[in-house]
C-alpha cells in the first residue's frame, strides 16, 4: 500500500462527497433547529456560522428565514451558492467575525462547528462576535459533542471505527481514531481514506474542544447570554433521533449536547 497523503479534510474538500457520505433528504438537523427557534420566538434574519454546504441554512431559508450561511471554506461556500440557493454565503472565520452589529436575531452553529474553537481566546472571539452579531434577545442554538461524555467513558476510544460507502461506482472506506488530549482539553481525531479506484490513502486529522456542560454555561454566562436549553437529547445526531413534537431533554449526559442561549445584555 502506498504512503498516506496528508489532507486538510478530505470530505470538506469536496463537498458532493460530503453530501455522499452524510446525506441529510429529510433536513433532521434544519427542522431541529427551526424547532429551536420558534420555540423560542426568534426574528427570521438568521446566521448559520460553519454552514458548510448550505443544506441546513437552505431549509431555514426555505420556512421563511432571511439567511446568511458564513464559512471558512471556499469551496464549501462555492458549492452552497450553486447548490442550495436562496441563503447569502459570505467567507468568515468562528474565532473573530464581523457581519454587521445586531444584523441578526439568530447565530446556528451545528455539527461540533463550535468545537474548532480550541482555545479559550477563540472561544471568546466567536461569543463576542455573536454578542456583537445579536439583536437584544437575540438566540445563540448550537449543537456539538459532549465534553462530559468522556468523563470515565473509554467506549468511543477503545476500538478505532470502521465505515464505508459507495458513490459513483466507487467505494470509500474510513478508518477513524479518537485520543483524548487532557492537556489541551481536546479530542483529536486521525482519520484514514481508501478508496477502490488505485488513489493514494488520505491521512486527515482534526480536533474538538471538550466543553463540560457547567463550563459552557459559565462561558456563555460571561458573554451575556442567558442557558434556555442545555441537554444531550433529543436532537439531530442522537439515538433516539428528534423528530417534530419531541421536547428538550433535561439531561447532559449523552455523547451530544444542544443548547439555545439567549442574549440578555448586547453590547
Amino acid at each position: 500500500m502506498s504512503p498516506t497523503t496528508p489532507a486538510s479534510n478530505l470530505l470538506s474538500d469536496n463537498p458532493e462527497l460530503y453530501e455522499a457520505r452524510f446525506p441529510d433528504p429529510g433536513r433532521l438537523a434544519g427542522r431541529w433547529t427551526e424547532d429551536c427557534l420558534r420555540r423560542y420566538d426568534a426574528g427570521r434574519r438568521v446566521l448559520d456560522m460553519g454552514c458548510g454546504t448550505g443544506r441546513d441554512a437552505a431549509h431555514l431559508y426555505g420556512v421563511g428565514r432571511r439567511v446568511t450561511g458564513a464559512d471558512l471554506s471556499e469551496t464549501m461556500l462555492a458549492y452552497a451558492r450553486d447548490h442550495h440557493r436562496g441563503p447569502a454565503y459570505v467567507r468568515a472565520d468562528l474565532h473573530g467575525f464581523d457581519l454587521g452589529r445586531g444584523a441578526y436575531d439568530a447565530v446556528v452553529c451545528l455539527d461540533s462547528a463550535l468545537l474548532y474553537c480550541h482555545t479559550n481566546d477563540q472561544l471568546d472571539g466567536f461569543l463576542t462576535s455573536c454578542r456583537q452579531s445579536l439583536a437584544a434577545g437575540g438566540l445563540l442554538v448550537a449543537e456539538m459533542r459532549n465534553g462530559a461524555y468522556f468523563l470515565g467513558r473509554t467506549d468511543l476510544l477503545d476500538t478505532p471505527k470502521v465505515d464505508s460507502f459507495t458513490w459513483r461506482g466507487t467505494e470509500y472506506r474510513s478508518t477513524t481514531t479518537l485520543t483524548v488530549d487532557r492537556t489541551a482539553q481536546l479530542l483529536r481525531r486521525v482519520r484514514t481514506w481508501t478508496a477502490d479506484d488505485g488513489t493514494a490513502p488520505v491521512a486527515q486529522r482534526s480536533a474538538w474542544r471538550l466543553l463540560l456542560p457547567q463550563e459552557l454555561r459559565y462561558v456563555l454566562a460571561a458573554h451575556g447570554f442567558e442557558v434556555l436549553d442545555l441537554h444531550d437529547g433529543p436532537g439531530p445526531r442522537t439515538e433516539p433521533r428528534w423528530s417534530e413534537g419531541m421536547a428538550p431533554g433535561t439531561t447532559a449526559d449523552a455523547d451530544r449536547l444542544h443548547v439555545v442561549a439567549r442574549l440578555t445584555t448586547p453590547h
